[in-house]
C-alpha cells in the first residue's frame, strides 16, 4: 500500500490546482486519474484554446441552491490570482469579449501550467489508473483515514478530494463517480442536468427554420427573469451559440423562450421611416439588409402577405415587429449531457464548509470543481471555479 499525504481523485482543472497548491505546502500528494492523460476537458475547451477565466467573476455568475456558498472560495482565489500564474509561465492571452480570456495559442498552454506547476511542488499524476472502490478507516492510531482501491495499488491518505467533474460530454470520460462516492459517506445530491447545452426543436419547428441552418445572428434571449445578449446559431437539431447555452441553464422542460432577432433597434419605429423613405421596398429585402437572407426569409414566412413596405398599416407594422421582436419558442428538450459543457446541480453545498470545501459530516473528505453543486455561466467562471475550489481545499488538506 502506497501512503499519502492527500489522494486526489480525478486530473481535471480543480484537481491538478489542488494538487499543486497542497504540496507546496509540503503535503504528500498524488493524483489518480481513469484516463489515459490528464486534463482532456482543458485541452478541448474555448475551441482548444482555453476560456481559462473571466475579468469580472462575481457570485452572480453562477448558479448553485445556495448562491452565497461559492463567494468564500472565489474571494481567496480571484481572476487576478491565476493570471498572475498564466504571467509567471510566460502564457500569451487575449480578452475576447465580455471579459473572456483566452490562450494565444492553445489550451495545453493551461495544462502545461498546471503540469509545471504540480511537479515544482512534487504532486505525483497517475493517470490509467480506475479507482475500484474507497473505505473509510477507523482507529484512533492509524495515520490514514482512507483506503482506495484502484486496480494495481492500494492508496492511504489521511485527506481525499473527489475532483472527478460532472456527466457532461462522456465521451471524455465523464462518469457519475464523484455522486456515488458523495452518496456512500452520506452527503446529499442535488438534481443534475445538463447546463450551457443546445436546444432541440420538434420536426415541425426544424421544418419551419430548415434554411437558417448554419446561420448566426446577435438576439436577446430571455426565460423567466433572466436574459441574456449574445449570438444564437441554428444547428440542424436546433438552437445553439452563447445566448442560447446560457438561458439552457436556467429553462425547465415546458417554458418558452423569448428572442429578440432585432435587440439593438426598434423595428415598429425602422420600417415606419423605410415607409416614406424607401415606399417600394417589399419587407423581404428590407429584413434580408438587418438578418441574414434566409433568417429573414424563415420569419418573414410568418407575416401574412409579403408586399412593398408602404402598403402595410400600422397596425399591421406592430406585428410584423412583433416577429422579429418577440419570438416565442418551447424547445423540445436540449441536447443533453452529449455535448453541454457543464452539469448543474451536484453534491449539496449545505454539506460542504465554505471555507475548506470539506464535508461536514466526514472529516478529511473534500469536493471541489463540477462535481459540487456551483455551475458558472459561459466565460471562464467554471474555470475560475475550478481554480477557486481547488486552491481553498489545497490549503486545509
Amino acid at each position: 500500500m502506497q501512503q499519502f499525504d492527500v489522494v486526489i481523485i480525478g486530473g481535471g482543472a480543480a484537481g491538478l490546482m489542488c494538487a499543486a497548491n497542497a504540496a507546496a505546502r509540503g503535503r504528500s500528494v498524488v493524483v489518480l486519474d481513469h484516463a489515459n492523460k490528464v486534463g482532456k476537458k482543458i485541452l478541448m475547451s474555448g475551441g482548444g484554446r482555453c476560456n481559462f477565466t473571466n475579468m469580472e467573476v462575481l457570485p452572480k455568475h453562477y448558479l448553485s441552491a445556495n448562491p452565497h456558498f461559492c463567494k468564500s472560495a472565489l474571494a481567496r482565489f480571484t481572476q487576478w490570482d491565476f493570471i498572475a500564474l498564466v504571467l509567471k509561465h510566460g502564457v500569451a492571452y487575449h480578452e475576447k469579449k465580455l471579459g473572456q480570456l483566452f490562450c494565444d495559442n492553445k489550451a495545453q498552454d493551461i495544462l502545461n501550467l498546471l503540469l509545471d506547476e504540480c511537479a515544482e511542488a512534487g504532486a505525483i499524476i497517475q493517470a490509467n489508473c480506475a479507482i475500484e472502490s474507497v473505505t473509510a478507516l477507523t482507529g484512533e492510531s492509524l495515520p490514514a483515514r482512507y483506503k482506495i482501491h484502484t486496480g494495481l495499488v492500494e492508496y492511504s491518505c489521511e485527506s481525499l478530494v473527489i475532483a472527478t467533474g460532472g456527466l457532461s460530454i462522456p465521451t471524455m470520460g465523464a462518469t457519475g463517480f464523484g455522486y456515488q462516492i458523495a452518496e456512500q459517506f452520506g452527503l446529499k445530491l442535488k438534481p443534475r442536468s445538463a447546463g450551457l447545452v443546445p436546444f432541440t426543436l420538434s420536426p415541425t419547428q426544424l421544418e419551419q427554420f430548415k434554411e437558417c441552418v448554419g446561420n448566426a445572428a446577435e438576439a436577446r434571449v430571455s426565460c423567466g427573469e433572466q436574459i441574456f445578449t449574445e449570438n444564437i446559431l441554428f444547428t440542424h437539431r436546433g438552437l445553439s451559440g452563447p445566448a442560447i447555452l446560457q438561458i439552457s441553464s436556467y429553462w425547465q422542460p415546458g417554458q418558452m423562450v423569448t428572442i429578440d432577432l432585432l435587440p439593438n433597434m426598434n423595428l415598429i419605429d425602422y420600417l415606419t421611416r423605410q415607409q416614406q423613405a424607401r415606399p417600394k421596398v417589399l419587407l423581404t429585402t428590407l429584413m434580408a439588409e438587418l438578418l441574414t437572407k434566409s433568417i429573414a426569409q424563415s420569419f418573414c414566412n410568418f407575416v401574412p402577405e409579403i408586399k412593398p413596405i408602404n402598403q402595410y398599416t400600422p397596425k399591421e407594422i406592430h406585428a410584423i415587429a412583433d416577429v422579429f421582436h418577440r419570438w416565442e419558442i418551447m424547445p423540445a428538450g436540449t441536447e443533453g449531457y452529449r455535448t453541454a459543457e457543464v452539469t448543474l446541480g451536484g453534491v449539496d453545498v449545505d454539506d460542504l464548509s465554505s471555507k475548506t470545501m470539506e464535508a461536514k459530516n466526514q472529516p478529511g473528505l473534500f469536493f471541489i470543481g463540477e462535481v459540487v453543486d456551483v455551475t458558472g455561466h459561459l466565460g471562464g467562471f467554471n474555470f475560475q471555479w475550478a481554480w477557486a475550489s481547488g486552491f481553498a481545499a489545497a490549503q486545509y488538506v
